[in-house]
């Protein structure tokens, strides 16, 4: 392969990926197709399929990219807090459910490939696989940042990163139905609320180190 195209690649994947997920946010996952998103992004079905052999593969390279972000987003505004006080469970809850505006897109997109998924069983298979991969990332943060807090789980850490993602999922959904009476995360702090210990001075003192976490 040329030089010249080697290095092209990578710039060419991520017009490729926005592309995509506006494409697949105005149009659905379903009506979408491969020349919509090369016209959008501005290159030939060749490039394309020089970086993905299907529409499936490229929400899962989308998939994988959001969590990458989503992970490093939550690391990185906890670490920040962490380095000005004491890390709260408060903080963690708010680092959790934190919304970026631009997240409606991606929950449109992501919904109606699940809902694919849920008809396709080898989608299914692959989609749980990526699931898997992003609830690993989430458990090992929660748990390290928990430590920091003095907390420990008591529960199973997968099976808390599954009830966290379907409690900011489900709760996304009411918010995009009702935005002005629900806004983004008011459910998810409400529910993730019992994990935070009852303090006047939360900025002055110390979480007690061995307090236990349940899940809601």
């Amino acid at each position: 392969m040329p030089k010249g195209t080697t290095s092209r690649r990578p710039r060419t994947r991520a017009a490729l990926l926005r592309a995509a997920l506006a494409t697949f946010a105005e149009h659905g996952f379903g009506a979408a197709t491969i020349e919509q998103v090369c016209a959008r992004a501005g290159y030939t079905r060749g490039a394309f399929y020089s970086n993905f052999s299907s529409k499936e593969e490229l929400f899962l390279a989308l998939f994988d990219e959001h969590s990458e972000r989503t992970v490093r987003r939550i690391g990185e505004r906890i670490a920040a807090v962490a380095a000005e006080a004491d890390l709260t469970v408060d903080a963690l809850v708010d680092a959790l459910v934190e919304i970026d505006p631009a997240e409606r897109d991606w929950y449109l997109v992501t919904t109606e490939f699940t809902l694919h998924a849920i008809r396709d069983p080898q989608a299914a298979w692959v989609l749980a696989r990526h699931d898997a991969r992003l609830r690993t990332e989430l458990a090992r943060g929660l748990t390290a940042h928990l430590a920091r807090a003095g907390r420990t789980l008591t529960a199973d850490p997968d099976e808390v990163a599954r009830l966290l993602v379907a409690i900011r999922e489900g709760g996304l959904a009411q918010s995009y139905v009702e935005p002005d009476l629900l806004p983004p995360g008011h459910l998810e702090r409400r529910f993730l609320a019992p994990c935070s210990p009852p303090s006047p001075h939360p900025r002055h003192r110390r979480p007690r180190r061995g307090r236990r976490c349940r899940p809601p």
